[in-house]
């Protein structure tokens, strides 16, 4: 018998933003000039998945500058993580050191220029673009934590998923949990809602406890919806890194139970960010300018996350033949790293991201 996806808990509006179709434009000529995208085959998935719908649904009061950046640092996100995941590099950390060596000079301010007729690769290339349109405005504290949100999700989903899966490591719920807000980089996504909103939070609030755990919750809400609408085709493409996997394992739930448990749960945490959120508002009056769009930012990210992944097809367990044919999807020059066409059609973990 079939489960049934259960649904999922989400108090909040749905909304979309009126500047989408020109973001979809942007997209597709800023793929093509960083080259993330170039193959026509990559292009069609790429288009088929829609992220221009998905930013507007997770900003959907951005302006279109704003709304064109991070839908920029979204598809950036999202097309670095496919690779990553992909079933022969994400079982070879090594392969992909070099490439997150020159990110982090990036990020960092070291980077030296390339050398005449030396060709980058294009994640580095387009992270460079981004870097120079979103950090230079931004308070030191910001691009400080910025910054290390983006290196951890790096790191993390090139070091701790890619040992887990080489050494047949099955992680504790907990462990997951806690390492998904990264291999996820819902904390990279979280931090923009500052830029998009034209806010600057203190670091006292961002240390807040209730803050904390505002912004915790929300995080658990959209990866984990993550991993409910992703669950059946990573089953099928065999990746562990998933809650609803790891809770069949872990607590020997059959497939529907275990569902309806991360959903439950998924309903704790929206709960437990609600309350959060009243607690906050009631505590810091004065900071109301900046409290109520940020918190609207989390609320956008919850309901946006969870309308694109009800009707993208990414997540469609009954399309995983897009993965079977090597080259089709996978671009070797996002991360400048050869892929094995023995291995390349293996799975990818669709959608870490948040």
């Amino acid at each position: 018998m079939e489960s049934e996806l259960p649904d999922i808990y989400c108090p909040f509006p749905q909304r979309s933003n009126p500047n989408v179709p020109h973001t979809r434009a942007h997209l597709d000529a800023w793929t093509r000039s960083t080259g993330l995208v170039h193959r026509e085959s990559a292009r069609a998935r790429f288009e088929q998945a829609d992220f221009g719908a998905f930013v507007g649904m997770v900003h959907p009061t951005a302006d279109r500058e704003h709304l064109n950046l991070v839908a920029d640092w979204f598809v950036w996100l999202f097309l670095v993580d496919d690779q990553l995941d992909d079933g022969h590099l994400g079982r070879s950390p090594e392969r992909v050191r070099d490439v997150v060596d020159r990110m982090r000079a990036v990020v960092e301010g070291t980077a030296p220029r390339p050398l005449p007729g030396e060709e980058l690769p294009a994640a580095v290339v387009a992270l460079c673009d981004l870097w120079e349109r979103t950090v230079p405005r931004a308070a030191r504290h910001w691009r400080t934590r910025f910054g290390w949100h983006l290196m951890t999700y790096l790191t993390t989903a090139t070091t701790w998923e890619a040992g887990n899966r080489a050494d047949g490591v099955v992680p504790s719920e907990a462990t997951y949990i806690a390492k998904r807000r990264h291999t996820g980089a819902i904390h990279v996504c979280m931090d923009l809602i500052e830029t998009v909103a034209g806010i600057e939070a203190p670091e006292s609030l961002h240390n807040d406890p209730r803050f904390i755990t505002a912004l915790e919750a929300s995080c658990n809400v959209v990866c984990w919806a993550n991993d409910v609408y992703s669950y059946e085709k990573e089953q099928v493409l065999g990746e562990i890194h998933n809650l609803v996997h790891l809770v069949r394992h872990h607590r020997g739930y059959g497939e529907q139970r275990a569902l309806d448990h991360v959903c439950a749960e998924i309903a704790t945490e929206t709960e437990r960010f609600l309350t959060a959120e009243d607690e906050l508002i009631e505590l810091y009056p004065q900071l109301t300018d900046l409290l109520v769009p940020y918190l609207d930012g989390m609320r956008s990210w919850m309901r946006g996350n969870l309308d694109w992944s009800r009707q993208t097809p990414r997540y469609n367990p009954a399309d995983v033949s897009q993965y079977a044919a090597p080259g089709e999807y996978l671009e070797e020059t996002v991360l400048g790293v050869a892929t094995d066409p023995v291995v390349q059609g293996r799975a990818l973990a669709d959608g870490h991201r948040g």
